[in-house]
């Protein structure tokens, strides 16, 4: 233990000793957008600058990986007046209507961001269109580009601690996955901000109201989570749905006021995963967004305290609920645990369970940033006990899922809450349903 320890708290001075550097180069990059945001709500009032971005930098501290950033463009608009359509065929989904007489919507009825409804609603006169409203704000930071260029209000190609200072052009502007994808140089660096308009009102989380109830969270933080408004954003051309991005990296955030290293899982695992598993970023492969999920059903599957006192314990968590995960196809998402956030992602799960259990059982080779770093200390090894669990087959689901249950079986039988939903899936991440029901386990 005393040799391998210093190597895993090595690896995280290592990420850490690039922390402030990396802040520095996100404040740039997003004053910037900012910049150009406050150009636009200038243009057209209808779309707001969200000024609170501290989750966001909170979030991006924690990543190695080169990934979008959520930039949210909240709508000046009433949303407690707006009529929630279901859209059948879409689960989740909803259309945004427009009552009939609502005095404070006028400027939403402007036909490049509304459509007049064909069939006469009682209800509504007609919808907000998130394809119209992409458009007219795409539009918009094109202009805002131009005119904070022109009036050098972004200073072209300075260093990274210079004020608003960047390598910008209209060209990085590009519509991707209901959002507007803009590129940021800041130094060195190059940030891809994701930007989305968003529509936020007040709306149940059935997932989340219980949540304060599952052991591993604080459960005042919880409280004052589920009382936040929840953000609708585009889901295709006419459909809105609710994003849980936002909550999430609340529930991460109250992972942060505790005790451990929970948050520094996260960050190793998504360095080795950059580097090793995704060889750097130039293969397909889990996102940071699949990291933090794996971290949440790990929290609450390991509420103790000392289960996160250790670091390398502490990696070990998550990562043990990753190969589950890999190994029988089923990630599913903590507030939406219907919803299999590995299925049809296009990735070969069974040769990525093969290099994360490659750095289960010899972690040693991707925990380097340089290669002083290994210097002449043996290399860390795992525990027998948790090499047996580790090494089992990824094609074989059924024998992982039992293995896996005998060890938490008793963690599982200690929630004592009453969302069977929960409770349900997150026996899902330990093995397949018909295994709950046999006599065996």
């Amino acid at each position: 233990m005393a040799v391998r320890v210093p190597l895993w708290h090595h690896y995280l001075q290592a990420l850490r000793s690039r922390a402030a550097a990396r802040a520095r180069q996100h404040q740039g990059a997003e004053d910037v957008v900012l910049t150009l945001l406050e150009r636009v709500h200038a243009l057209d009032p209808r779309f707001l600058v969200d000024y609170s971005r501290d989750l966001e930098a909170f979030q991006f501290s924690l990543r190695s990986s080169e990934g979008p950033l959520d930039v949210e463009v909240p709508l000046w608009v009433d949303a407690e007046a707006l009529v929630i359509e279901a859209a059948g065929g879409s689960q989740g989904c909803c259309r945004l209507g427009l009552p009939r007489g609502a005095a404070r919507l006028e400027r939403w009825k402007a036909d490049d961001v509304f459509e007049a409804s064909l069939e006469g609603s009682a209800r509504c006169c007609g919808h907000i269109v998130p394809s119209k409203v992409l458009r007219v704000l795409k539009e918009l930071l094109v202009a805002a580009i131009v005119y904070c260029k022109h009036h050098r209000l972004i200073a072209p190609g300075a260093g990274e601690c210079a004020p608003r200072a960047c390598s910008l052009s209209a060209d990085s502007l590009r519509e991707e996955h209901f959002g507007l994808s803009l590129r940021v140089s800041s130094g060195w660096r190059t940030l891809h901000f994701n930007v989305v308009p968003v529509v936020r009102r007040k709306l149940r989380v059935p997932a989340l109201e219980g949540a304060w109830l599952v052991p591993g969270f604080p459960e005042g933080a919880l409280r004052g989570i589920v009382r936040q408004e929840a953000a609708l954003v585009p889901a295709g051309g006419e459909l809105w749905r609710v994003s849980t991005d936002y909550l999430l990296t609340r529930l991460l955030g109250a992972l942060g006021s505790l005790q451990g290293h929970r948050l520094d899982s996260l960050s190793i695992l998504d360095r080795v995963n950059h580097e090793s598993w995704r060889d750097g970023g130039q293969i397909p492969g889990l996102t940071f967004s699949h990291l933090k999920m794996v971290l949440l059903w790990a929290a609450a599957l390991f509420p103790m305290p000392e289960d996160w006192a250790e670091l390398q314990g502490a990696v070990y968590r998550p990562l043990v609920v990753l190969l589950c995960c890999l190994a029988t196809r089923n990630l599913p998402h903590f507030l939406h645990p219907e919803q299999n956030l590995l299925q049809d992602v296009g990735l070969d799960l069974g040769a990525l369970y093969q290099r994360v259990e490659r750095f289960a059982s010899q972690p040693e080779a991707a925990l380097r940033i340089h290669a002083t770093h290994l210097g002449h200390s043996p290399p860390p090894r795992v525990g027998s006990g948790l090499r047996a669990l580790l090494q089992l087959p990824a094609g074989e689901p059924a024998y992982w899922a039992t293995a896996y249950f005998d060890v938490l079986l008793d963690k599982l039988q200690a929630f004592n809450i009453q969302d069977e939903q929960r409770v349900s899936a997150m026996q899902s991440v330990l093995l397949k349903t018909e295994i709950l029901g046999a006599e065996d386990h």
